[in-house]
């Protein structure tokens, strides 16, 4: 599954045509926190696969591949369109509605280590399932 999440990572860190570097620790640091080697990082960077079915998720997997494309795209300061388009596609794909993007973001700091109050986002974020 880790995989999964980190090539979603890698695409919406890469739709604005560069990956910044705070975008590209946040990405190294999950994949070496589960394990995940440095060679297959720099393959999937450079060709990430194509998004997978996300339907089969549990509720809980949903949640978290949803909080961490929402951080990811704030993480170096700076939110494109572009970002927002592909949070809200991702958002439809594990059955959220896409102004649950919006609604979340509100709450979801780019630090990392920064964290937001989980259960109260899960809740939220159940209220826009489809």
């Amino acid at each position: 599954m880790i995989t999964r999440q980190l090539n979603i990572l890698i695409q919406l860190a890469t739709i604005d045509g560069s990956l910044a570097s705070k975008e590209r620790k946040l990405i190294e640091h999950i994949a070496k926190v589960n394990n995940v080697d440095e060679a297959e990082i720099k393959q999937m960077l450079n060709k990430p696969l194509p998004i997978p079915d996300l339907l089969h998720l549990s509720e809980d997997e949903r949640f978290e591949y949803l909080y961490m494309v929402i951080q990811l795209m704030k993480i170096d300061g700076q939110v494109f369109k572009s970002e927002i388009v592909f949070c809200e596609d991702i958002a439809e794909r594990l059955g959220y509605k896409k102004k649950v993007v919006s609604e979340l973001s509100k709450n979801i700091y780019s630090d990392p280590s920064i964290t937001a109050d989980r259960e109260m986002l899960r809740e939220k974020a159940l209220k826009f399932r489809v």
